[in-house]
């Protein structure tokens, strides 16, 4: 069943987030870092650049103002962002520093130079010739091929991440690597079962997020399915003009899924093999899903060896 407070804490947090001031935070220091400019922000929390006195190098430091949650909240950040830290893979941010003041809670990590995966999507998809408003198949696995290998090393290291979407898909500028940020909203697996308010981004969310249940590496999996369907069409197939909580109460008890059509109905370059790849990750029920990120590997890796030339 879904929590009854969920909506109010997402409508919450996400207004409180979206009206934080952060002026006067510009050339305070937390830890061993001085806090720069703004660089971004999302539901939970606001990215700065930072520069780091010790070893003399600019890095991003993520803020999360503490009113937010209550104190079992805070001291679970702390565990999980960590252990986050112990992750060591080329396409996952580092995390350097955990720390917290009276009112912030804060962790350091990698400043990684170059846009987020949403950004170069909504840039694509805004093309002004409507034949280059998807990505190429090709560059879509590539991508999608390098963050399941990453998850897939976190999960072993028993780490989900529970919010996989474009936005915390970093494209490094110069070696084009995707880079996943944002592990240190993480989940433990061997942890208990303390949650935070916000669990995800709704279209990315699977439904057991939503319905508060159990969660493992196939929360990540959807989280992904639905990333590689957003990468190979101009557009996700949603229902227009509903409503978040409409939406995410679909989503939660509908298991034909809420996408209206399959990705080859979208772009014509694509096998129906794809559709296949992609509902079995995005599957409303967990058993039906990949077991594993490197399962979902192996079947893209196979579509790329059989249907692209």
């Amino acid at each position: 069943m879904i929590d009854p407070n969920f909506f109010l804490y997402y409508k919450i947090i996400m207004a409180s987030i979206d009206d934080f001031n952060s002026d006067p935070l510009i050339g305070k220091r937390l830890g061993t870092c001085t806090i720069l400019k703004e660089l971004d922000r999302g539901g939970m929390g606001i990215v700065f650049i930072a520069y780091q006195q010790t070893l003399k190098r600019q890095i991003a430091l993520k803020l999360i103002p503490k009113c937010y949650f209550t104190a079992s909240v805070t001291e679970r950040f702390h565990h999980e962002a960590e252990s986050a830290a112990i992750l060591s893979h080329p396409n996952i941010v580092q995390v350097y520093e955990i720390g917290e003041t009276e009112d912030y809670l804060f962790f350091t990590m990698q400043l990684v130079k170059g846009d987020s995966l949403g950004f170069i999507l909504e840039k694509v998809q805004s093309h002004f010739m409507a034949s280059r408003r998807i990505l190429p198949v090709k560059t879509s696995i590539r991508i999608i091929a390098q963050v399941l290998d990453a998850l897939d090393y976190a999960h072993n290291e028993e780490i989900i991440h529970r919010d996989i979407k474009p936005d915390n898909i970093l494209m490094e500028k110069h070696t084009k690597r995707p880079i996943i940020s944002d592990f240190g909203l993480a989940k433990v697996l061997r942890g208990d079962n303390i949650d935070f308010l916000i669990r995800g981004t709704p279209a990315y969310m699977a439904p057991e997020q939503i319905l508060g249940l159990k969660v493992d590496g196939r929360t990540d999996i959807y989280g992904v399915g639905v990333v590689l369907f957003e990468m190979l069409v101009p557009e996700l197939p949603f229902l227009e003009n509903e409503s978040t909580e409409a939406f995410l109460k679909r989503k939660a008890y509908d298991k034909k899924g809420v996408f209206l059509k399959n990705p080859s109905d979208l772009n014509p370059n694509l096998h129906k093999e794809m559709d296949e790849i992609v509902s079995r990750a995005i599957a409303y029920d967990p058993d039906d899903r990949y077991p594993t990120c490197r399962d979902f590997l192996n079947r893209l890796e196979n579509y790329e060896k059989n249907y692209l030339k």
